[in-house]
Order: C-alpha cells, then sequence, then structure tokens
C-alpha cells in the first residue's frame, strides 16, 4: 500500500524524531541519518528535500547545517508523509470488482478489501511521529480480522 520513497521517508523522518528535542534539536546530515538507518545515501538526500519543501523537516545548507524535523514529532502524523509520494487513489486493490480467472469478485473479498484499507487509513491518520521515539503511550486501533477461506482456488 505504499512505496520504496515512502518507506525511506518514513524512516528518515523517524530517525530525525528519535533526536527531538523542541527547536534546539541538533541538525544531523542526510548521511547520518541514511547511516542510521542502513538506508542508500542518495535517495535520502533526494527525499529530505521533498520532506524539506512540505514542511515537515527543516534542512540548512553549510557547515552546522544539516536537517531536523520542522515541527514536534507529535504534529506529524504518517499520512503527512505518506501524501508527498504516494497518490490516495494507487492503495485501492486493482482487482476489487473485475474478473480474476474469468469470475467476479466475491461481494465478501471486497469488503475485506475495504476493511484492510480502512485500516490502513487510520493508521496513517492517527500515529504521528512521537511514536518512533518512545514519547508517547498509543493506543492501537483495533485491527480487522481478515480470514481466508480454506477452500481457495488457484486460477
Amino acid at each position: 500500500m505504499y512505496g520504496k520513497q515512502t518507506e525511506t521517508a518514513i524512516a528518515a523522518v523517524s530517525y530525525l524524531a528519535t533526536l527531538w528535542e523542541g527547536p534546539s534539536t541538533r541538525r544531523v546530515s542526510a548521511a547520518d541519518i541514511a547511516d542510521g538507518r542502513g538506508l542508500q545515501r542518495p535517495f535520502v538526500a533526494k527525499l529530505l528535500s521533498s520532506l524539506s519543501q512540505a514542511g515537515i523537516v527543516d534542512g540548512s545548507p553549510g557547515p552546522g547545517g544539516g536537517y531536523a524535523l520542522a515541527k514536534n514529532p507529535n504534529e506529524i502524523c504518517l499520512r503527512d508523509v505518506w501524501l508527498l509520494f504516494e497518490r490516495p487513489d494507487s492503495s485501492r486493490v486493482a482487482f476489487v470488482g473485475s474478473e480474476i480467472c474469468g469470475v467476479s469478485v466475491p461481494n465478501d473479498l471486497s469488503d475485506r478489501i475495504g476493511r484492510v484499507e480502512q485500516a490502513m487509513n487510520s493508521l496513517l491518520d492517527e500515529t504521528t511521529f512521537d511514536v518512533f521515539c518512545g514519547k508517547t503511550e498509543t493506543l492501537t486501533p483495533e485491527m480487522p480480522v481478515i480470514e481466508l477461506s480454506k477452500d481457495r482456488q488457484a486460477c
């Protein structure tokens, strides 16, 4: 439901969230962030530029520069980052309502996929980056149980 850019951007922002100490938070380089999360340096630098333009991170060039969160981690939700790199309609599973193997998708499958999407949307909207730095007690919304039929047939 999300791609490599989103995953990497979330990793970078979560790294910065662990360093948050208010407006006086020390700045770190893109290389520090990439190395801290085991990510590719050039890719992280590119994503930080987008995150900076969106006001999620604050970047300063030159000596003493680097990156820090632009606001408190509890003010940034996963959806803020997700929207930079994903299209809101891209999470919809393509086969819902279409035919697979020449058979229409059963309504119960469509309903289950809808519940998964609903849970994902709740997660994106309700999860803020302070959860990554252990500074909050997050209530986890109950995730729907999705049962697969035991008599499924492969296409």
